[in-house]
């Protein structure tokens, strides 16, 4: 009978082993959470990795108060990308003369780059909104991903910004590689929050304001450039007609579904 008791307690001997080597990697993995973004239940609302999204649109609909939104409900940093703009390309813009391609092309990469930037943890960047994050600390936001405002108007630009192709492209469209050819986009996933309205809507509220360098005639301009990005991946469509909470409550729905929350 003792014989027996050794044999059973040489058995569970290989099985406390590998409860104990399980117990250590959970403990390390544990440590590991606690230094790159605090503890597990402060983690578990946000997303599984960082995320940039990019607020879309044409002039008038609101991506800046709604990219302020969003930033906030997910304590997140929130870039301005007219900031990013050239001060010839302001220049203009102010004197209603529409950008072009060429114009647009280099913006578009600064954006997905200053994007990028800041993920890693870069402040020192133009556009980049200083903006409480409820106790978050600098270093947590930013891991979590950023938010840009950007008009975003064509396929090829937002290709652009989810670094899929570089800003040549914009020149030179038809010289694409096939999306089915292209190697993975950079490890930043990019999610558009597109925001449509009626143009007697956004004319009225590009009437309305002071200040801004983007006067109402260049709406049209803009209409006529717009690609719509509905169908594309990682889109979300929300109103100009909804409020600013509905808009996020929209967005919140459908970055969970992306998976991204």
């Amino acid at each position: 009978m003792a014989e027996v008791g050794i044999v059973k307690t040489r058995l569970q001997q290989p099985e406390q082993a590998s409860q104990h080597q399980e117990g250590d990697a959970r403990s390390e993995a544990q440590d590991a959470g606690k230094v790159q973004g605090g503890s597990e239940s402060s983690r578990k609302p946000y997303q599984r990795s960082p995320v940039l999204i990019i607020v879309m649109g044409v002039s008038g609909t609101g991506k800046s108060t709604l990219a302020r939104a969003i930033a906030s409900t997910l304590r997140v940093p929130y870039i301005e990308g007219d900031a990013l703009h050239p001060a010839e390309n302001i220049a203009k813009m102010a004197a209603n003369i529409p950008l072009s391609d060429a114009d647009r092309a280099p913006w578009l990469a600064r954006c997905r780059a200053t994007a990028e930037r800041v993920v890693r943890g870069d402040r020192n960047v133009e556009g980049l909104v200083a903006q409480e994050w409820d106790g978050v600390s600098w270093e947590e936001a930013h891991s979590r991903g950023v938010v840009l405002t950007c008009s975003s108007l064509k396929r090829v630009y937002r290709e652009v910004l989810r670094g899929n192709v570089p800003e040549s492209a914009v020149l030179s469209p038809s010289a694409q590689t096939p999306a089915s050819a292209r190697p993975p986009a950079t490890t930043l996933r990019t999610v558009f929050v597109y925001i449509e309205g009626p143009r007697e809507l956004l004319l009225g509220r590009m009437e309305a304001r002071e200040g801004h360098y983007m006067k109402a005639d260049m709406l049209q301009s803009q209409l006529d450039t717009l690609e719509s990005p509905v169908g594309e991946e990682d889109v979300i469509r929300v109103s100009a007609e909804q409020n600013t909470e509905e808009q996020v409550g929209t967005a919140m729905e459908e970055l969970k579904r992306f998976g991204v929350l």
